[in-house]
C-alpha cells in the first residue's frame, strides 16, 4: 500500500463512513501530507503498513522544532486516527502512535467580547449600505444561535422556522439540530431577507441560500473573518476576535445568566459535554452568587 492511495482511502472513509465536512477532513489530512512530505524529503522508503514507532517520533520530534505545543499535540491526534482506521480497515494490526506521548497543554480558554462590546462592534456598521443591513444580521444572528461560521454561510431560506421560533441548523457530521431564535434576530433576518436580498441577482444553485454576496453566491468563511476583523479595527477593540467570538460570547453569557450547561450544549451541537465546559470560565463572583441563590445552607 502506498501513502496517497492510503490517504485517498482515508478521505474517501472520513467522508463516507463519519460524514466530516470538507474543512474537518482537509484537517485530518494535513497531518498525513506532512508526515509524507518527511518521508519523502529524507528519502525514508516505509509503507503505511510497514512504518513504525521510531520513524513517527523522529518526525514529530523534527516537527516539533517549528511547532508549538497545541500544534504537536493537533499532529499526534491526526496520525493517530488515521492509523486507527488502517487497523479498522485490518491492514494493520497495530498503532505506531500508541505509545508516543501528546505534549501536556492546558485547556486554551475560549475569547469572549462583553455584551457592551458587542453592541459597540455591531454600532459601527454602515448601515447606509446594503451590505450593512446584511453584516449586522450576520452578527446578530452569529451570536443569538451560537452558530459556527460555516453553518452561517450554509444557512438556508427552508431552515427558517420563524412562527415555531426555531433555525434549523447542519452541523458538523450533518448532523441536524434545532436552535432557538429571538424575535429581534427573526426581524433583521427578515427585514435583509425582503428589503435587501430580494434587489440581488441570485445566481443558480443559492437561491434557497440565506446570506448572498453582490455577485449573488454564498458568503465565503474568509469573507465572514474579513468583515469582523475590519469592525473590530473601526470600533477599537484591541481583542484577536473572529467569528468564532460570537459563538464563545453566546455560551458564556447564557452560562453566567443561569442557563443549564446541557441546554448549551444541545444549542452548539457538541456531541460530548465536556467540549461544553471549556465555558465554565466564570469568574467567582458568579460562583459565589451560584451558590448563595441555589445552596440550602446560604
Amino acid at each position: 500500500m502506498k501513502w496517497n492511495s492510503a490517504l485517498q482511502d482515508y478521505q474517501f472513509y472520513l467522508k463516507i463512513e463519519k460524514g466530516l465536512a470538507v474543512n474537518s477532513i482537509n484537517s485530518y489530512s494535513r497531518d498525513v501530507k506532512k508526515l509524507i512530505s518527511y518521508l519523502e524529503e529524507n528519502e525514508i522508503s516505509v509503507s503505511p503498513i510497514k512504518i513504525k514507532q521510531e520513524e513517527i517520533q523522529q518526525f514529530i520530534y523534527t516537527a516539533s522544532k517549528q511547532i508549538n505545543a497545541r500544534s504537536q499535540a493537533r499532529l499526534i491526534s491526526g496520525l493517530r486516527n488515521f492509523f486507527d482506521y488502517l487497523i479498522f480497515e485490518e491492514y494493520r494490526k497495530d498503532n505506531p502512535t500508541d505509545l508516543i506521548e501528546s505534549p501536556k497543554i492546558g485547556r486554551k480558554l475560549p475569547d469572549t467580547l462583553s455584551v457592551d462590546e458587542i453592541d459597540v462592534l455591531i454600532s459601527t456598521i454602515d448601515l447606509s449600505e446594503p451590505q450593512g443591513e446584511r453584516n449586522r444580521t450576520i452578527l446578530e444572528t452569529l451570536y443569538s444561535c451560537g452558530l459556527r461560521v460555516s453553518e452561517l454561510i450554509d444557512l438556508q431560506l427552508s431552515d427558517l422556522f420563524f412562527d415555531e421560533g426555531f433555525i434549523r441548523v447542519i452541523g458538523k457530521g450533518n448532523k441536524q439540530r434545532f436552535v432557538p431564535i429571538n424575535y429581534q434576530t427573526q426581524q433583521f433576518i427578515t427585514t435583509y431577507v425582503n428589503n435587501i436580498r430580494v434587489h440581488i441577482d441570485v445566481q443558480k444553485g443559492f437561491e434557497d441560500t440565506v446570506f448572498l454576496n453582490r455577485r449573488g453566491k454564498n458568503l465565503t468563511r474568509f469573507m465572514i473573518f474579513t468583515i469582523i476583523k475590519n469592525l473590530a479595527i473601526k470600533a477599537g477593540i484591541k481583542k484577536k476576535i473572529s467569528p468564532h467570538t460570537f459563538r464563545h460570547s453566546f455560551a458564556t453569557h447564557l452560562l453566567e445568566r443561569g442557563a443549564d450547561l446541557r441546554a448549551i450544549q444541545q444549542m452548539l451541537g457538541h456531541e460530548s459535554i465536556t467540549t461544553t465546559e471549556i465555558y465554565m470560565h466564570l469568574d467567582k463572583s458568579f460562583l459565589k452568587e451560584v451558590v448563595n441563590t441555589f445552596h440550602p445552607r446560604k
